[in-house]
């Protein structure tokens, strides 16, 4: 997990494409979000914003 971490940065910055990070972040963050709240009473209200 980590070499694909380390990977994606070093692409990003040899490739000056840093406006990718917002959004790899963003999406780390809502996956992180459903894994999390799979077996929790508040799954329903998390997937209504799907």
């Amino acid at each position: 997990m980590f070499d694909l971490l380390a990977d994606l940065w070093t692409f990003m910055r040899v490739r000056k494409k840093f406006w990718l990070a917002p959004i790899v972040i963003v999406m780390v963050l809502l996956g992180a979000l459903l894994v999390v709240a799979q077996g929790s009473a508040i799954a329903p209200f998390i997937y209504t914003l799907f």
